[in-house]
């Protein structure tokens, strides 16, 4: 039997969970959001719910079920195009959808999906969102579609900058994680093997299309 029992272009609807005498069983519903603590000591683990993450999660889903209200009219371009399977060669991953409709909701979502939810602040003067992401779950192509999703929508909507920005800052580890993250350069967009991040007619007022 398989090991992996989701499709990773759809929500995951199952995960396992260690049973007694560590076999594996199926639990029917999708993972909570959470991390584990191991005690050394005495060899034991306790598991952590993240309640922020899966409340999140659950106004994200509701708002995406309800046709993402609140959007603009470039963000939901972007948002139809995105989803749309037969755009390009690779269906987006879920994950990746989910990613960057949790930044969007949280800049965009309509008022009602996000009451009650409060981002803690860590201080500072600017305020912070990470979207945390597995290896290997294509966080390179996220960061081209907020790219595109800031840039069209602060092109089209200049007045609107507390939301969106035409200027993109990118930190990196180190040069081998940089020069990966070269496909994000508009030059660099006709070598990329990423599908195209916006649309093939432009959806804002430059006829610059930013590509992954």
């Amino acid at each position: 039997m398989s090991l992996i029992i989701n499709s990773p272009y759809e929500p995951p609807a199952q995960h396992w969970v260690e049973g007694t005498g560590g076999t594996l069983k199926i639990e029917p519903t999708r993972r909570l959001a959470s991390y584990e603590v191991f005690d050394a000591r005495h060899n034991t683990k306790r598991t952590e719910t993240l309640e922020l993450a899966n409340g999140i999660r659950a106004r994200v889903d509701a708002w995406r079920d309800a046709g993402w209200p609140g959007v603009t009219i470039v963000t939901r371009k972007l948002l139809e195009h995105w989803h749309d399977r037969d755009a390009r060669q690779h269906p987006f991953y879920f994950c990746q959808l989910e990613a960057i409709e949790t930044l969007i909701w949280w800049v965009e979502g309509a008022a009602a999906y996000r009451q009650g939810i409060a981002v803690p602040s860590d201080g500072g003067p600017w305020e912070r969102l990470c979207n945390k992401m597995a290896t290997g779950a294509g966080k390179t192509t996220v960061m081209a579609m907020i790219i595109t999703w800031q840039v069209l929508n602060a092109l089209t909507y200049p007045k609107r900058n507390k939301d969106f920005s035409r200027a993109v800052f990118i930190v990196a580890p180190g040069l081998t994680v940089k020069e990966r993250l070269q496909v994000l350069l508009p030059r660099r967009a006709a070598t990329t093997t990423s599908s195209t991040c916006a649309p093939p007619r432009p959806c804002g007022r430059s006829s610059t299309r930013p590509r992954c």
